[in-house]
């Protein structure tokens, strides 16, 4: 009967292993699936910065011509047409660029689903022990 406890306790010891083994696993795995998915966003978010750049140069194409023929002109109907469709394509521009920024900004980056059940867990574990 002496031996029972022993036995008992390597069990314990070899159930608890096995839990850890597989729960660190499944934490990698998320953690992978996390930081893939964040990567998807900071590319969608990288090329909707290259289309707010796109948008920003016609912008400022648009914007120069507008005032060159509004200066040659003086009479402004063309230059003002120009200045409406570049203040328009500027608009544009800028809220692409923020949206860009916030796509790819680091905080959107870190693996918070992950941080959250690595904590989860380590409450977990702790209750055990103590419990």
């Amino acid at each position: 009967m002496a031996d029972q406890p022993g036995q008992s306790l390597q069990g314990l010891v070899a159930e608890a292993v096995r839990e850890s083994t597989s729960l660190a696993q499944k934490e990698f795995a998320l953690f992978r699936t996390e930081v893939s998915e964040n990567l998807k966003k900071m590319v969608i978010g990288l090329a909707m910065l290259v289309v707010a750049a796109v948008f920003a140069i016609a912008a400022i194409l648009l914007f120069t011509e507008a005032l060159v023929e509004w200066l040659a002109t003086v009479v402004g109907s063309e230059a003002l047409a120009a200045l409406i469709v570049g203040g328009i394509l500027l608009v544009v521009a800028v809220v692409l660029g923020l949206w860009a920024r916030n796509a790819i900004s680091a905080a959107s980056l870190a693996p918070t689903r992950t941080l959250h059940s690595l904590q989860r867990d380590s409450q977990v574990l702790s209750e055990r022990v103590t419990g």
